[in-house]
């Protein structure tokens, strides 16, 4: 799924993001350029920087997995540019 971001992703907000990813049992990555990072990752999600208007590819596996997405875009982080 790709995603927009809607805004930058340091600190409180990386913290919600990785606690909301862990609450999943599927791997959740997010992919920014060459960049792929676990969400799980506290260290990975900050090493993206995220920053708004960007946009990043979110995978989910096994890929049928939706609940896990929707927790994520429910952060009122990204939202879909697809």
């Amino acid at each position: 799924m790709k995603v927009k971001v809607l805004k930058p992703v340091f600190a409180e907000v990386a913290g919600q993001l990785v606690n909301t990813a862990s609450q999943h049992s599927e791997t959740i990555l997010i992919k920014k350029g060459d960049w792929v990072v676990d969400a799980k990752s506290l260290l990975g999600v900050l090493a993206l920087s995220l920053q708004p208007d960007q946009e990043v590819e979110i995978t989910t596996t096994p890929e049928d997995q939706t609940a896990a997405e929707e927790s994520l875009l429910s952060l009122g982080i990204f939202e879909r540019s697809e």
